[in-house]
């Protein structure tokens, strides 16, 4: 199994899309600064997840969410369920 996973950042409030097949780990090694691209971000929070059974699908999704239109894309979801609010900041009502 393969896993798109969206961290947000409670240092600058963005974003951080990723795909990996361990999600615990990958989690852990981006809190504990074990990740040059957001060693600098921390701490984080895990605010979305899909689940593929093949790695190249999952790859694409992300490839995908990492563009500007994924990303709006990405942000309309969130926003419409309440995670984050229209500036892009998470939800504090939840």
């Amino acid at each position: 199994m393969h896993i798109v996973y969206v961290l947000y950042s409670l240092k600058d409030h963005k974003l951080y899309k990723g795909s990996t097949s361990n999600i615990q780990k990958r989690f852990f090694k981006h809190n504990s600064g074990g990740s040059k691209s957001t060693a600098h971000r921390k701490p984080f929070i895990i605010i979305h997840v899909e689940q593929f059974d093949d790695k190249r699908k999952a790859l694409l999704r992300e490839n995908f969410l990492k563009t500007l239109e994924g990303g709006v894309a990405l942000k309309q979801y969130l926003v419409k369920m309440h995670i984050l609010n229209e500036d892009g900041r998470l939800n504090e009502e939840q």
